[in-house]
């Protein structure tokens, strides 16, 4: 096998062709860069960590209790700068994205087929935790489980979806945004810090929380925008010394919107709905993470760590999506261990209750795997063969456009309805229908696009199998 060359902003190698195969994602023709790939696992890890160290489980005068843990706890607003990594997990995705419709494009895709093929990436693992988790839900409480329990865990799985609603919306808006990143570089993300700090405004003037909900698309679209940025190479010609500035630039103004201005020093507050503090605070992720790029390739490079990371990567999705439900089914195994072999559970915040902490952690984590094992394979789905274009397509159909934005809304929809309602029988299965509806269209246009591919002669076919080509 003949050596591959990889290029990525800050670094061009040659590295052996089975080693770059198995770093990189099936069928994706794009050059992956270690960094962006890396720093994506590490974000996952700290998400699930988080995650566990906020279930609570403890037994109260009204009976079994299970609570977050850290919500409404002062000490944790200035750690929340530390953990709050969304801004940073947007910044990646807009990096992968660029990269990955840019190679597309070159191809001929079109914006409607990108647009299918993340629907089809990121609806797959939707549907089946929305199926299996929504089942076992209805199933619990003819069990015998308190409905406000059964409510109350319902609610817990579905916080984590806000993160694949907002990610199907922003993916399906790349091809118009990387357009606009190409046509006005500066002046997009400054058209949309504007339309973010006019949400934040009227919300505050108003006194109106649901005007903040127009940041969820806003804040994430400027926040992936750097991504782009990332991507381009356009921060490679910044001197380290720059980078230094801007992110004590970007933390003094956060530490000024925070305690002198009317934004909470609780970034996971500022989370619901998102606000400026979170496009603050991902400037000054980027500029860290770009003086930290040198320093995690070689990591990855020393450590022989990419088919780790590759590994993980193809099942980020299901990570994400199974790790709440995990969490939640050992929270209740927990209560049924109380209630029937007397098991202490340790009240929330105790001393005793952060000395079980490593023991959870690692119970939690052993368990994610295996569900991740089974399920990876509705993200992963089969391996498909790119399909090959006469030459880079100058414009698409409308219908076409269209029938995207239609499945795009579907998949963003069904999730909603989940998210807003909760995971109740009627409600699963309205979700249900619209995710199909999102991952037919996708589903629909691949057969149709591999079935318009023309095929060599028979004649021409013949000879060259003869010839060995």
């Amino acid at each position: 096998m003949t050596d591959a060359l990889v290029r990525s902003p800050g670094i061009t190698r040659v590295v052996p062709a089975a080693r770059a195969a198995a770093s990189e994602p099936r069928s994706s023709g794009v050059a992956r860069d270690p960094s962006v790939d890396a720093i994506r696992v590490a974000l996952l890890v700290v998400v699930f960590a988080l995650h566990a160290m906020m279930v609570g489980v403890s037994v109260g005068a009204d009976g079994p209790v299970l609570q977050n843990a850290i919500e409404h706890q002062a000490w944790f607003a200035p750690v929340s700068w530390v953990v709050q990594i969304m801004p940073l997990f947007f910044i990646a995705g807009g990096f992968s994205s660029f990269h990955h419709w840019r190679s597309m494009r070159s191809r001929g895709a079109s914006g409607a087929e990108y647009v299918r093929a993340r629907l089809e990436r990121l609806v797959r693992p939707a549907i089946a935790v929305v199926a299996v988790v929504a089942g076992s839900l209805v199933w619990l409480a003819p069990a015998g489980l308190a409905p406000e329990l059964v409510a109350t865990a319902g609610f817990r799985i579905g916080q984590p979806l806000w993160f694949l609603g907002v990610y199907l919306a922003t993916s399906a808006l790349v091809p118009l945004m990387v357009r606009a990143h190409e046509r006005a570089r500066m002046l997009t993300p400054i058209v949309l810090l504007a339309a973010v700090v006019a949400v934040d405004a009227l919300r505050f003037s108003t006194g109106i929380e649901a005007i903040g909900f127009l940041n969820l698309l806003l804040v994430w679209l400027l926040v992936q925008q750097l991504g782009f940025h990332l991507a381009d190479g356009g921060l490679d010609r910044l001197a380290p010394s720059a980078l230094w500035g801007v992110a004590a630039a970007s933390l003094t103004l956060l530490a000024v919107l925070t305690v002198a201005g009317p934004y909470s020093g609780d970034m996971y507050v500022n989370l619901n709905p998102p606000t400026l503090c979170l496009v603050v605070l991902g400037v000054a992720q980027l500029a860290l993470f770009q003086l930290a790029r040198p320093r995690i390739r070689a990591w990855v490079e020393r450590a022989d760590a990419s088919r780790l990371v590759s590994a993980v990567g193809e099942r980020a999705m299901t990570i994400y999506l199974w790790h709440m439900p995990v969490l939640v089914a050992l929270a209740g195994g927990l209560l049924v261990a109380n209630a029937g072999a007397g098991l202490a559970l340790p009240e929330p915040l105790s001393a005793d209750w952060w000395a079980t902490r490593p023991v959870w952690l690692s119970v939690a984590a052993a368990a994610v795997v295996p569900v991740t094992l089974l399920f990876a394979r509705f993200e992963r789905g089969r391996a498909h063969r790119p399909v090959p274009h006469a030459a880079p397509a100058a414009s698409e159909s409308r219908p076409a456009a269209r029938s995207a934005a239609v499945d795009a809304v579907c998949g963003v929809a069904g999730i909603a309805v989940v998210l807003v309602t909760g995971f109740g029988p009627v409600q699963a299965v309205i979700a249900l229908a619209l995710l199909a509806v999102a991952l037919r269209g996708s589903t629909t246009v691949r057969a149709a696009a591999r079935s318009a591919v023309p095929t060599r002669p028979t004649g021409l076919r013949r000879a060259r199998s003869r010839a060995g080509t």
